[in-house]
């Protein structure tokens, strides 16, 4: 297709596809509003950590001059992204896209390779509430509502398989490219559920996923990397938990964007496969006294949550 067509990236500028580029503790996001009851202000966060990790993917590609497409659930969630892009002198598109729905994902990745081009670099950073709402008497497993349990395999699971066969074609047939999975520390071995967490043990199988495809499409010229972010991504909602304040508890969503950045740089003769990410000072934001329990639902928030996806 030639540049003329690309409606939205003329110029034929490398594209990103960040899947999942708000996020959940933003200042509205919905893991903020469940723990703090409300939506919070930005006025104090710096930009770069207002919309968490995939915010600050999406300004860091643009910075480098790469056609940054936004994909969210609603494009109304990304519309301050996208303008701080654009202020900043970066190109981008927002584009909804439900994990959930395959047909969704086809369109969107359709509309993203008829406007701006066909992807050079895939970044999968979607997440999930999936049980963070169910009290301590249903902590065990045998309490875990399947309903819940599919959006979790919608977003760890099928969902970057079925987005991963919208980009691979196009990248083995030029020979190069590069998916990035955003991952955290329980993808490295199953844990069990605590209260106020999501169900995590399918994003072993993300991880599964990525050491499959590399091993798969790298002679192909297609990198392919497992990030583990060990930690608490610093964001409006996550600066406002107890347990926090210490000087580098919270990891720079920058500072996490510049290592993906690194890697789609890396020569093919040394490229890595796995890649994990952890703040200096570790603390664990506090409930009721015990660190080691993550934290609670504000008694007023709602409980209609349950079901959001990034």
């Amino acid at each position: 297709m030639s540049t003329q067509e690309q409606k939205w990236n003329p110029d034929g500028l490398p594209v990103a596809v960040i899947v999942g580029a708000t996020s959940k503790w933003q200042t509205n996001g919905p893991n903020t509003v469940f723990v703090h009851g409300q939506s919070l202000l930005s006025t104090e966060v710096p930009t770069e950590a207002r919309w968490g990790l995939g915010g600050a993917l999406a300004m860091r590609f643009a910075q480098e001059g790469q056609f940054v497409v936004l994909t969210t659930r609603t494009a109304a969630n990304a519309a301050a992204l996208a303008d701080t892009i654009r202020h900043h002198g970066g190109q981008c598109a927002a584009v909804e896209l439900d994990l959930g729905d395959p047909g969704s994902i086809s369109r969107a990745f359709g509309e993203i390779r008829e406007s701006a081009g066909e992807p050079d670099v895939l970044v999968y950073n979607a997440g999930y509430m999936a049980g963070r709402e169910l009290p301590p008497e249903q902590e065990l497993m045998e309490f875990f509502p399947p309903e819940l349990f599919e959006t979790a395999i919608d977003i760890a699971c099928r969902g970057p398989f079925l987005v991963v066969r919208e980009v691979l074609p196009a990248m083995r047939e030029r020979g190069r490219g590069a998916i990035f999975f955003s991952n955290n520390q329980y993808s490295l071995r199953g844990r069990k559920r605590r209260t106020g967490e999501s169900l995590y043990y399918p994003r072993t199988m993300m991880r599964a996923l990525a050491q499959a495809l590399a091993e798969e499409y790298s002679p192909h010229g297609v990198h392919v990397v497992n990030v583990v972010v060990d930690g608490v991504i610093d964001s409006p909602g996550t600066r406002a938990l107890p347990g926090l304040a210490a000087p580098n508890a919270l990891i720079n969503p920058r500072s996490i964007a510049d290592a993906f950045l690194y890697l789609q740089r890396q020569d093919p003769s040394c490229w890595t496969h796995e890649l994990q990410l952890t703040a200096s000072a570790r603390p664990r934001p506090s409930v009721d006294g015990d660190p080691s329990r993550p934290p609670s639902p504000h008694p007023h928030a709602s409980q209609e949550v349950r079901h959001v996806r990034s």
